[in-house]
C-alpha cells in the first residue's frame, strides 16, 4: 500500500468509543450523570447531529427534501422502508438547514415531538425552529389516523410561524395515509452501503486500502443489511483493533467482524446445542452478562441464576465436580491477568445474549429476578453495575419487554437509602429513553409516574434526574411538564426537583415562558390546592431565576397572579430578590415600575409592597438601598393617585424607624 493509497483521518470529530460494545459518558458525580449509548439510537442534541453528520452518507431523494424543506414553514414527509436510515435522513436534514447560521441561532429550537399530546406543552413554534416527527413506529391504524390528524394541525402551526418540520412515515401503511399528505411526501432511496462503512470507519481513524471493502461477502453484505447494521459492523472492526487480539492489520480485522456480523449466531446456536447440562448454559449466559467482571463475582452470578432458573443444586461436593476453570475452558472462555472473564471470539457474548432472550422466552420472568439481585453483587464496581444492566436492558427492550427494564428501576429506586440516586436505576431509564423504539414508552411512564399518587423518596429522585440531565435535552418540553409533577410533591426529592427544574427553564427563555404559563394556569384552576403551584412561581419569578434580559411581559403575567391570590407571605423575598437586583444593576430598574404595575392599583397590594421595601431599606439605611426604595415609593404613589386621586405615602425620603416595622 502507497501511503496516497491510505485512507485516514486524523480529527474524528466527536466521541470515540474505544472498545467493544457501548460507550458510556459520565457528568460530574453522585446522580450528576446520565449513560449515552454508542452507535444507536440517534439523538438530537447538536453534538450528536455533529457526529451524525460525519458518518451520514446521503441516500437517493434527500437534496429534493432538502430543497422543498429549505422555505420557511415547510413540512416534508419522509416516505422509505426499514432499516434504509430514514430517521438519521430526517435528522440530517433538519440539521443542515441551519448550517448557514439561520437556525441555530440562539433560542431557536430542534426537538422531537411527541406522536400524541396528551397533556404535553401546546406546540408553539417560532420562525428558524425545526421538529422531528418519528411515526415510523406506529403499527395500528386508528393510532395512525389520530398521528395524522394531530399533524394536520402541528402543519398549520409550523406553516404560520415560519418553522420547519420533517415527519417520517410508517413503513406499510401507505393506503392510510390522508391525501392531503401527497404533495409534501418523498421517497428516499437506500444509501450505498459501502459509503455508509467507509464514513464510520474513516471516522474511527482506520487505516485501509479502498480495495479492502471490494470483497464479494462485504459487498452483499452492504446491499442487504440495515444502516444500523452496517454501523455495528464498523464498530466491531474497531473493537477488533483496540482490543489487541486480533492481529495488526485492517484485513484481519475486517475478518473477524465480518464473522462477528454474520456467524455468531449460528456459532452460539451449535454450542448451545451441544450443551446439555442446565449449569454449563446457565455459566455461558452469566458469563455473557457479566463479561469483562472479575471471575469470582461471574461464579457469584452464575449460582444465583441457577437458584433463579430453580435448578437443584448437585449434593455431590464441588471439590468432586468439575472445577469452574475447567468448565470455563469447556464453553470458550478465558480467564485474563487481570482476573476478569471474556470470550476468545470478538463479540460473541452480544450473541450468546440474544440467543438465550429469543429462544429461551420461558425464562425472562427468571432472569429478570436475576439480574435484580445480580446487578447489586458487592464484587461489582459502578461501572460494572451500569454494564450489566444496560445488556439486560438492551435484551429486554429488544424482544418487546419495555416493562421488565421499568419494573426494575422503579425497584432499584425505590430501595435506594440516602440522597443518591441507584446508578442501576439511572443507568436503566436512561436506556430506556434514548431506545429508538420505546422511548416514547418510557416517556409516558415517566409522565404517568410523576402525575400518579405517592413515590418513594428515590423514585421520584431518578425520574427528577433523569428529567433534568436526559430528557431536558432532547424533549425539554416534555421535561419541564414531568418536573413540574414532581416538584409540587412533597419532601427532599421534590425540593431536587423544583431545583432542577428552576435551573432547566433558567437556561431558556422559551421554556420559562412555558413555566410561567403552566403554574399560572394552575394557580387559577386548581381551587384549594394552588399553593404548591403559587409557591412554586414566587419562587421562580425572584430576580435571581430570571434570565438576563429579563421578559418583561412574563414576568408581569406572572407577579400578577402571585399578587392576586393568597398566600402572601412569600411576597417578602420575592420582591426583596429585585429591589437587590436594581441595586445591583441599574438596568433592571424597570421592575419596579412593572411589579407595581401587576398589583392594578389593589390598596392591600401597593401597602404592603410599600412596607416590604420600607424593612429591606431599613436594615442598613444604605444610600444605594434607600434610592432603590425611594423609586418603588414613586411608583406606588403613582398607582396610589391614579386609583384614588390622593398620594398613598406623603414623602419619598428615608423611612423612619416607626414606619420601617
Amino acid at each position: 500500500m502507497t501511503e496516497q493509497d491510505r485512507v485516514t483521518v486524523n480529527d474524528p470529530h466527536g466521541p470515540v468509543n474505544n472498545g467493544e460494545g457501548h460507550q458510556y459518558v459520565y457528568y460530574g458525580a453522585g446522580t450528576d450523570w446520565m449513560i449515552r449509548k454508542g452507535v444507536e439510537p440517534l439523538r438530537i442534541v447538536r453534538e450528536d447531529r455533529v457526529r451524525l453528520s460525519l458518518r451520514f452518507a446521503r441516500p437517493a431523494g434527500f437534496r429534493i427534501a432538502a430543497d422543498l424543506l429549505e422555505k420557511p414553514g415547510s413540512v416534508v414527509l419522509l416516505d422509505a422502508p426499514p432499516g434504509s436510515g430514514r430517521r438519521a435522513a430526517a435528522i440530517m436534514l433538519l440539521h443542515e438547514l441551519g448550517e448557514d447560521g439561520g437556525a441555530d441561532e440562539e433560542g431557536a429550537r430542534f426537538e422531537e415531538l411527541p406522536a400524541s399530546e396528551k397533556d404535553e406543552p401546546r406546540l408553539a413554534p417560532a420562525v428558524g425552529d425545526r421538529f422531528l416527527l418519528d411515526l415510523s413506529g406506529i403499527t395500528d391504524e386508528e393510532a395512525y389516523a389520530k398521528a395524522q390528524r394531530l399533524l394536520a394541525v402541528r402543519r398549520s402551526q409550523v406553516a404560520e410561524a415560519g418553522a420547519h418540520l420533517v415527519v417520517v412515515l410508517a413503513s406499510g401503511m401507505e393506503h392510510a395515509h390522508a391525501p392531503d399528505l401527497e404533495p409534501h411526501a418523498v421517497m428516499l432511496g437506500r444509501p450505498r452501503g459501502v459509503a455508509v462503512v467507509t464514513r464510520h470507519l474513516r471516522m474511527d481513524r482506520m487505516v485501509f486500502h479502498p480495495a479492502d471493502l471490494r470483497t464479494a461477502e462485504l459487498l452483499r453484505l452492504c446491499d442487504r443489511s440495515p444502516m444500523r447494521e452496517l454501523a455495528r459492523l464498523a464498530g466491531l472492526v474497531r473493537a477488533a483493533r483496540d482490543s489487541g487480539r486480533f492481529g495488526a492489520d485492517f484485513a484481519g480485522w475486517l475478518d473477524q467482524a465480518m464473522h462477528a456480523l454474520t456467524d455468531r449466531a449460528g456459532e452460539v446456536g451449535r454450542q448451545v446445542a451441544e450443551i446439555r447440562t442446565a449449569p454449563d448454559r446457565a455459566l455461558l449466559l452469566a458469563t455473557a452478562v457479566f463479561e469483562e467482571i472479575r471471575a469470582d463475582t461471574v461464579y457469584e452470578a452464575w449460582h444465583g441464576l441457577m437458584k433463579a432458573v430453580g435448578h437443584e443444586e448437585d449434593p455431590t461436593t464441588e471439590l468432586a465436580s468439575t472445577d469452574f476453570g475447567e468448565r470455563l475452558a469447556a464453553l470458550g472462555i478465558k480467564r485474563g491477568a487481570d482476573g476478569r472473564l471474556r470470550f476468545e471470539r470478538l463479540a460473541y457474548a452480544d450473541a450468546v445474549r440474544a440467543y438465550f432472550w429469543t429462544n429461551f422466552p420461558g425464562v425472562r420472568d427468571d432472569l429478570k429476578k436475576w439480574i435484580d439481585g445480580a446487578a447489586g453483587l458487592h464484587g461489582l464496581t459502578t461501572d460494572d453495575r451500569v454494564s450489566v444492566v444496560v445488556r439486560y436492558g438492551e435484551r429486554s427492550l429488544a424482544v418487546g419487554r419495555p416493562v421488565h427494564l421499568f419494573d426494575l428501576v422503579v425497584r432499584w429506586a425505590d430501595i435506594a437509602t440516602g440522597s443518591s440516586c441507584d446508578p442501576r436505576a439511572v443507568a436503566g431509564l436512561e436506556l430506556g429513553l434514548t431506545h429508538e423504539e420505546f422511548g416514547a414508552w418510557f416517556r409516558q411512564r415517566i409522565y404517568a409516574c410523576a402525575r400518579s399518587g405517592p413515590l418513594s423518596e428515590g423514585l421520584a429522585r431518578v425520574l427528577a434526574t433523569v428529567c433534568h440531565r436526559s430528557l431536558g435535552t432532547t424533549h425539554p418540553d416534555q421535561a419541564v411538564v414531568r418536573l413540574h409533577y414532581l416538584a409540587v410533591r412533597r419532601g427532599e426529592a421534590a425540593r431536587e426537583a423544583r431545583e432542577a427544574l428552576l435551573d432547566l427553564v433558567g437556561r431558556d427563555r422559551r421554556l420559562y415562558r412555558l413555566l410561567i404559563d403552566r403554574l399560572r394556569d394552575r394557580a387559577h384552576q386548581e381551587h384549594g390546592r394552588s399553593e404548591p403551584h403559587l409557591l412554586l412561581l414566587t419562587e421562580l419569578l425572584r430576580s435571581n431565576r430570571a434570565p438576563d434580559p429579563p421578559p418583561w411581559p412574563d414576568l408581569f403575567l406572572g407577579w400578577e397572579t402571585v399578587f392576586s391570590q393568597p398566600p402572601a407571605e412569600p411576597w417578602n423575598p420575592l420582591v426583596r430578590s429585585w429591589l437587590n437586583g436594581v441595586m445591583g444593576d441599574s438596568t433592571r430598574g424597570l421592575a419596579l415600575e412593572v411589579i407595581v404595575g401587576a398589583t392594578h392599583g389593589r390598596t392591600a397590594a401597593l401597602h404592603r409592597l410599600y412596607t416590604i421595601a420600607c424593612g429591606w431599606a431599613g436594615v442598613s439605611r444604605h444610600p444605594s438601598r434607600v434610592a432603590v426604595a425611594a423609586l418603588l415609593w414613586q411608583h406606588i404613589d403613582r398607582a396610589q393617585n391614579a386609583r384614588t386621586g390622593s398620594p398613598a405615602h406623603a414623602g419619598t425620603g428615608p423611612p423612619t424607624t416607626e414606619e420601617a416595622r
